[in-house]
């Protein structure tokens, strides 16, 4: 992969990884609110919390698996 489709590829990353964590942030702040009651069941709203969450999550070892892969290329 050529250094600027490599970048263009972490900057994708990074923008997917940001939306994630909005959403997330979201599901945590509705969750705080108790707002989420009035649009959703219990059980929905927990399952979709968790998946906004580890999506999150997932999002951020993929960036820094990359940021690892940067690294290593610029010490090479």
């Amino acid at each position: 992969m050529g250094e600027t489709a490599f970048r263009g590829s972490i900057e994708s990353t990074r923008k997917w990884h940001a939306l994630a964590e909005r959403r997330r942030r979201h599901y945590v702040d509705l969750y705080r609110s108790e707002r989420w009651r009035r649009y959703f069941k219990e059980e929905t709203f927990l399952l979709l919390m968790r998946q906004a969450i580890l999506n999150a999550e997932n999002w951020a070892k993929i960036l820094e698996r990359m940021g690892d892969r940067v690294d290593s290329a610029k010490a090479a």
